[in-house]
């Protein structure tokens, strides 16, 4: 019966239009563990242990050998790179991609459940307004893309990339993050 519970519930809210809480976790958790490989090195250095333990989300999220195409970062991002599945519900969740050789980390999300909605109360959430600095938004399409910069590091800054409405994108990756140090002084 529990295990009805845990598939029934966020299927409610999100038919309710709330989004899931295991899917804004799973967002949260994929946008903390973006900022602990850039920022935190040490936390994965000497093996994964302390950085799944910094990201918090548990089982929910594993290290892969390899992932889709259509999840990869872009080309010249392409080194040294490790894959982090978010398993957030059964049908969506998260990849997060990191580097060991450049400081960068990209994140896409999609599945049949609007994440739309999960990305957007993300994004007004009290801990990311403390954590990064709102810059330029501009539309293309369907998409809106805001750039945002590090609190805590200025030269850390990354594009946050999604359905400009609810519902608009459950064909295709709804969500992408795109992020980078500066390594220029």
């Amino acid at each position: 019966m529990g295990a009805l519970l845990a598939l029934v519930v966020p299927m409610q809210a999100q038919a309710k239009g709330e989004p899931s809480t295991d899917l804004v976790e799973g967002f949260q958790g994929a946008l903390v563990g973006c900022q602990e490989w850039v920022l935190n090195p040490a936390s994965w250095s000497s093996g994964p242990g302390p950085f799944m333990e910094k990201v918090g989300l548990g089982d929910k999220m594993g290290q892969v050998g390899q992932t889709d195409p259509v999840t990869l970062p872009p080309e010249p991002w392409r080194k040294g790179n490790h894959y982090w599945r978010i398993n957030s519900l059964p049908s969506a969740g998260y990849v997060l991609v990191v580097s060991d050789r450049l400081p960068i980390c990209h994140i896409t999300g999609g599945g049949s459940l609007d994440l739309q909605p999960v990305v957007e109360r993300v994004l007004v959430s009290e801990k990311f307004k403390r954590d990064w600095k709102e810059g330029d938004t501009y539309h293309r399409e369907d998409m809106v893309s805001t750039t945002y910069t590090s609190a805590e590091e200025p030269r850390f800054s990354m594009v946050v990339s999604r359905a400009d409405k609810a519902g608009a994108r459950l064909d295709r990756v709804q969500v992408v993050v795109s992020a980078s140090m500066t390594m220029n002084n």
